[in-house]
């Protein structure tokens, strides 16, 4: 389940290769590989830019024309589905940052 509270990590397993709009994105260990058309690929950099899910999500609002509703079910499918393959990792957002104490 993805939290809009978790950070997306792409491990060092996994090779991303763009062509034009679209991706590629292959999991070295497993051989499987998944193909990203411009709207994905658009959410992967993101969100995989983004302190966690639901800061990709604002930002996606502001270049869509689409309801937060319909972003977050669209991303965390995607999501859902590249975890199942080993294409990134989700962790909490407060993982390996430091402390303001």
């Amino acid at each position: 389940m993805v939290s809009l509270a978790d950070r997306v990590v792409v491990p060092q397993h996994v090779l991303v290769r763009f062509m034009d709009r679209e991706s590629v994105l292959l999991n070295l260990e497993t051989e499987r590989y998944f193909g990203l058309d411009e709207m994905g690929t658009r959410m992967w950099q993101v969100v995989t830019a983004a302190a966690n899910v639901e800061t990709a999500i604002a930002q996606l609002q502001e270049e869509y024309d689409a309801t937060p509703e319909t972003l977050q079910n669209h991303l965390t499918e995607l999501l859902g589905r590249l975890v199942e393959n080993g294409l990134i990792a989700l962790h909490p957002a407060d993982v390996g940052t430091a402390s303001t104490v």
